[in-house]
């Protein structure tokens, strides 16, 4: 696999719920974009400089009026991540950026359809146990050696 390098931006998503009577604020980092860069990793950070200057998050975006441009604040942290503060008017929110590199990818593998008769037989009989999940494997000295 070749090296493919991305800019990834996080943000912190806020919901309001309420609660006997309380409004609560609950926030949630979501994956907001994956953007491939063509190029090399000192591009990726080029690329990933410029969306923590220049990127608007939703929250921010839906209610802002042409012109806008919310105040920021953009922190380079000692892994290479940036860690941006932004707020207008009576909103605020922040954002992460940052560059990886693609190891591993696999796409989704679906099982092939039941028949009827194969349906109806496993509605009559238990349900098969679970899928056991990640397990990591044992590490032994000869292992490691």
């Amino acid at each position: 696999m070749t090296a493919e390098w991305y800019v990834l931006i996080e943000e912190d998503t806020r919901v309001t719920e309420r609660a006997d009577g309380v409004d609560l604020k609950l926030h949630r980092w979501k994956l907001a974009g994956t953007h491939l860069i063509n190029g090399t990793e000192a591009q990726a950070k080029a690329v990933a400089e410029d969306a923590a200057l220049h990127y608007i998050p939703a929250v921010l975006a839906r209610h802002a009026r042409p012109g806008d441009e919310p105040a920021r604040h953009a922190f380079l942290t000692q892994e290479g991540a940036w860690l941006v503060l932004l707020w207008q008017r009576h909103r605020e929110c922040h954002i992460r950026v940052t560059t990886a590199r693609l190891m591993h990818a696999q796409e989704e593998k679906q099982a092939p359809q039941k028949s009827l008769k194969d349906r109806l037989r496993g509605a009559l009989e238990d349900p098969p146990p679970p899928a056991k999940p990640w397990t990591p494997k044992a590490w032994t000295r000869e292992a490691q050696a």
